[in-house]
């Protein structure tokens, strides 16, 4: 006779704790979505329904588009912020190699200092970087949207991290091969550290994808706007906000990246697996 089991409380209570968060984060974007297929009329009604009575959507999106240059602020924020990867990438990994696999005096304080670097928020060196930006003549350009996050703490810890689960026999083998440091760091540690550097692009594009405070203070010139700056341009002073077209710009702006994410899950775990594996 067969016996049926059933879940552990804790197994059930984790399952309702995560769909309740889940739903907790997915309500705004839910809401998002169905305001930006509704009229004017209907999204200041009481009631609430995702599916509008009269759909609006083309309207919306449409305006949307339109309105503003929307298509070309999203074309900025692919240009900054796959700019600002290829540099933190370029910065980072060869720090990174370094307060993980080289011995040098200081080492640990510059570590340190990497540390202190994270709790710092990017918006208490605003004012500094204006000035500074100002001075050189760079406000107003991709420059100054890029390369104030070339560095980047949270990166050079995460690839240093990563690095020190890799072998020093993998490092010395490529050393006895004649390999320069450099070349270990792009032709070993880099490939080796995929998953890492996957982890970073994403918590990296998705940070940059969304920043409005720096872009607001640093770019006038609406050719040079990224996706967030670029929305504010629905708000009217007079007339108010236009809620549809905002929602269905929002909706555009958000949909890449969590195409991309939902894209890139799979492979994002692969690689971990590998690299534990590795």
């Amino acid at each position: 006779m067969m016996t049926r089991t059933f879940p552990a409380p804790g197994a059930i209570f984790r399952h309702a704790a995560l769909l309740v968060t889940a739903a907790l984060i997915l309500g705004p974007f839910v809401w998002m979505v169905s305001l930006s297929i509704k009229p004017p009329g209907e999204i200041f009604r009481a009631s609430f329904s995702f599916w509008p009575e009269q759909f609006y959507g083309i309207e919306n999106y449409t305006k949307a588009i339109t309105q503003a240059p929307l298509l070309r602020y999203m074309f900025n924020g692919v240009i900054v912020c796959a700019s600002i990867l290829a540099l933190q990438i370029a910065v980072c990994a060869p720090a990174a190699y370094a307060l993980a696999k080289l011995e040098f005096a200081g080492r640990n304080l510059l570590f340190a200092l990497v540390l202190i670097a994270l709790l710092l928020p990017h918006e208490v060196l605003a004012v500094p970087l204006f000035i500074l930006g100002a001075k050189i003549g760079v406000l107003n350009t991709y420059a100054v949207l890029i390369f104030p996050y070339g560095v980047s703490p949270f990166g050079i810890f995460l690839f240093r991290q990563f690095f020190k689960t890799i072998p020093d026999d993998v490092v010395h083998a490529a050393r006895l091969d004649g390999y320069s440091e450099l070349g270990i760091v792009w032709k070993i540690m880099v490939p080796m550290g995929l998953p890492a550097i996957i982890a970073f692009g994403i918590f990296s594009v998705v940070s940059h994808w969304n920043s409005l405070f720096w872009p607001l203070i640093a770019v006038r010139d609406q050719n040079l706007m990224p996706p967030p700056l670029g929305i504010m341009a629905f708000k009217n002073e007079e007339a108010g906000n236009d809620y549809g077209p905002l929602m269905a710009a929002s909706t555009l702006v958000v949909a890449p990246l969590a195409i991309a994410f939902l894209a890139a899950q799979r492979w994002f775990v692969e690689g971990l697996a590998r690299g534990a594996v590795k």
